[in-house]
């Protein structure tokens, strides 16, 4: 099968398409004949070493949306032919491996591309809004980076939990069209100039959630947005700052809490954790159309290195996939 993989370097990667062997299916886990998978940026920066060390290679790829083709000992939960989509290691190839744990049925009405838009970004939207975040309905959420991504999941997840969102981004026309998603406030800015505005959009007490995509230039500014007992999540750094003050008056005095989404030293099980509560909680909200994802544009699977390059160009709005032809797949 083919199969793309990074090869690692101190300060930079290279992608590589390669003819590698079929994987064959372990205890609990699925072998999924992959239609989409989607990018995320954090698997291409040389210093997540998401990827391992200099010098080494591995596949790249971390969700996607596919059928079922074999099962692995002890799996009985789901069958050949089955829709699913999940996390999943060398997703950018024509066959991958899933964790059965973290294997989700797709909803009838999303098309591959958009299932493989949901099992990373969407769970880890999850975690940072309900399982750390604690958002509930009628409070206040500030996103930097909006329209990145993990941004717009982030704004249709808050809809759907009833929470008002104020979303920054240095483009006016992505803001323009995130208001038909819910977006409350758009507020056009690449700096760290957002307190006023979002004061006056919170009736001066402030947001309680904080989710910053895009690093330690907007850290400090996000904090002071923060009202009493607010939350800040840092979920990426593509400003590539990634040293920040930290005002601990106000972090005394107003109880703040400070954390961090990652899931880069987690154990599988520890990945595997949130899986039931977003299968209860989020994949209603999926099938039912309330959420929607959405996909930017997709390539085809020879298009990777063209992919990535539209991803660093930040011209995007939502996700970015990659449609994987079963032209040379094997039958079953």
């Amino acid at each position: 099968m083919q199969s793309y993989w990074m090869q690692m370097t101190d300060d930079h990667a290279t992608l590589e398409l390669r003819d590698v062997p079929q994987p064959e299916p372990g205890p609990q886990q699925v072998l999924v004949r992959l239609h989409a998978a989607s990018l995320n940026r954090g698997e291409f920066i040389a210093g997540h070493g998401l990827h391992g060390k200099s010098g080494s290679a591995k596949a790249v790829g971390m969700e996607g949306a596919g059928e079922v083709v074999k099962l692995g000992p002890g799996v009985s939960s789901f069958k050949p032919g089955d829709r699913v989509m999940g996390r999943c290691p060398g997703a950018f190839s024509e066959y991958a491996l899933m964790d059965l744990r973290e294997t989700m049925a797709m909803p009838a009405n999303l098309s591959w591309e958009e299932a493989a838009s949901v099992p990373l970004t969407f769970l880890v939207v999850y975690d940072m809004l309900v399982l750390q975040g604690r958002l509930a309905a009628d409070e206040w959420l500030l996103i930097n980076g909006v329209s990145s991504g993990v941004g717009v999941a982030a704004l249709q997840a808050a809809k759907a939990l009833g929470a008002k969102v104020i979303g920054t981004s240095g483009s006016a026309d992505k803001l323009a069209r995130l208001k038909p998603l819910g977006l409350d406030v758009g507020l056009c800015t690449r700096s760290a100039d957002f307190y006023d505005a979002v004061m006056q959009a919170t009736g001066d007490k402030g947001v309680n959630l904080v989710v910053n995509t895009v690093g330690g230039s907007v850290f400090a500014e996000g904090v002071r947005c923060m009202a009493f007992q607010g939350r800040h999540a840092t979920i990426g750094y593509v400003d590539g700052v990634l040293k920040a003050e930290i005002d601990l008056e106000a972090l005394h005095a107003k109880r703040l809490t400070l954390f961090g989404v990652s899931n880069k030293q987690r154990t599988p099980e520890q990945r595997a954790q949130a899986v039931p509560g977003f299968v209860a909680d989020m994949v209603p909200a999926l099938a039912a159309g309330t959420i929607r994802p959405l996909v930017d544009r997709v390539f085809s699977f020879d298009q990777l290195a063209a992919a990535k390059a539209h991803m660093e160009a930040n011209q995007h709005l939502g996700k970015i996939v990659l449609a994987i032809s079963g032209e040379r797949q094997a039958a079953f």
